[in-house]
């Protein structure tokens, strides 16, 4: 069964789940807003610049998940996705979902973003099988920490072969869709690589290797677009 594998942040949302926790939380009152959101776009503008130091981040980000009781993180993130997260999922994502299935395709979301907010969004994208950084949960809490090797750049591709390794799957005939250049090291792998609505590095990377450059964020997914997947898929492309 071929994969269909896609990145989370800014390619089946219209938005980054991440920072738009962290904002959540300053709305909220439940961290320091002006100390928070200047660590949080600080941060963020590191991940756009491919600079981030994701073990830094991930101490900063998981932080509050160990300063409250998981119930409460529980009620906060349902409210979390109620209004931040449901306003910018993509029908045409969903769409895009879909065709894979139809064809017999297995969908796989793979993230940096931590496990505890992406959870209920792979679900709400009906979505089983999900590889994202895992926050370590000890004795009833989380601790801050987070285990194993972060789901990012060259840990996406790690974590995912792990994945492979443990689904007896592989990646013949497999797709990636990704918005950001961080994920070079996995569009290198895969047989099928896209771009979704990239960003400038990630959209010359792309022209320049002929892979297929699409938009999700059109409100729906046009045939234009997607053109027909076969079986075996051959790809598509905007650009």
């Amino acid at each position: 069964m071929s994969l269909a594998i896609f990145d989370l942040d800014n390619t089946l949302l219209n938005g980054d789940s991440d920072y738009l926790w962290g904002q959540f939380l300053v709305e909220q009152g439940i961290v320091d807003g002006a100390v928070f959101m200047e660590a949080n776009a600080r941060f963020y503008e590191d991940y756009r610049n491919g600079c981030l130091d994701i073990a830094r981040f991930l101490e900063f980000a998981l932080r509050p998940l160990a300063e409250h009781e998981p119930e409460v993180l529980l009620r906060w993130r349902a409210s979390f996705v109620a209004t931040k997260i449901v306003p910018i999922l993509l029908p045409a994502a969903r769409a895009l979902i879909d065709k894979h299935r139809e064809v017999g395709h297995l969908p796989v979301i793979i993230t940096a973003t931590n496990r505890f907010v992406t959870e209920p969004i792979a679900e709400l994208y009906g979505i089983e099988h999900l590889i994202a950084t895992t926050p370590e949960f000890q004795d009833g809490r989380y601790t801050g920490r987070f285990l194993g090797i972060p789901c990012f750049r060259d840990g996406k591709v790690a974590r995912l072969r792990q994945w492979l390794e443990d689904h007896g799957q592989d990646l013949e005939g497999s797709w990636f869709y990704s918005d950001s250049h961080n994920d070079l090291p996995l569009l290198s792998e895969v047989t099928h690589p896209v771009a979704v609505d990239p960003d400038p590095l990630l959209a010359r990377h792309a022209e320049m290797r002929g892979w297929p450059i699409i938009s999700l964020r059109q409100g729906v997914c046009p045939e234009t677009h997607l053109g027909r997947l076969e079986n075996p898929p051959q790809p598509f492309r905007i650009k």
